[in-house]
């Protein structure tokens, strides 16, 4: 299932989201147009190795692999889904708010990612993407605005485009993450990353909310 967009209309311009994928944008597409070579060793020097992390080496890591990708359907699928799901969030928290909330998540995704390598010999290899932040914007979206509907496009036999309850949607995303980190942990793929982002979405968003939400509009409560 992919998201093409939410029908939650946002009341401010989510100015936060937007930079942080012209960023992503930015910066991977300044590495893969470079030769080969130097685009790995971005990778390398700039991805999240855990061993590192561990010895308290290349801290930095923890930031500058959020806006690393390994490929452009890497890139691609991660900025659909904070373009989808990032403006409401943002709306929900404020600027300030928001940017602090996406690091954080990324942190936390980290943290749990280098916690479920130490047992499956991936402590040496690097981590990138921003898909641990942006779980963690799928775990505030679900709390906050279940209810909102998700036009989804879906392969099942025939594609087809369907309205999906955002607490479906992202509730079969969650289930598919958590089966997918237990089945297949060294899959290549960082499934407790997104795990922890999105757990860690959730905590945040309990803490950092500022309106209640219904049925996807807002309203304050006095």
């Amino acid at each position: 299932m992919l998201p093409l967009r939410d029908e939650n209309r946002s009341m401010s311009s989510p100015h936060v989201t937007r930079v942080f994928i012209i960023v992503n944008v930015v910066v991977f597409f300044f590495f893969w147009l470079s030769n080969s070579n130097f685009f790995l060793l971005s990778i390398r020097d700039y991805g999240m190795i855990p061993a590192n992390v561990i010895k308290g080496e290349r801290l930095y890591t923890f930031f500058t692999s959020i806006f690393m990708h390994g490929g452009t359907l890497h890139l691609a699928g991660n900025m659909l889904f904070l373009f989808v799901f990032g403006d409401n969030v943002e709306d929900n928290f404020g600027h300030g708010r928001y940017f602090v909330f996406y690091f954080l998540c990324g942190i936390a995704a980290s943290a749990v990612h280098i916690l479920s390598v130490t047992t499956t010999g991936g402590m040496s290899i690097p981590t990138v993407g921003a898909s641990g932040a942006i779980s963690g914007v799928l775990g505030a979206y679900i709390l906050l605005y279940p209810r909102a509907r998700v036009l989804t496009l879906v392969f099942y036999f025939l594609v087809s485009i369907v309205r999906v309850p955002a607490f479906l949607f992202l509730g079969f995303w969650f289930v598919f993450q958590l089966l997918a980190g237990f089945l297949e942990p060294s899959s290549g793929v960082a499934y407790w990353a997104h795990i922890g982002g999105f757990v860690a979405g959730i905590v945040l968003a309990l803490i950092l909310r500022r309106k209640k939400t219904h049925y996807g509009y807002e309203y304050i409560s006095q």
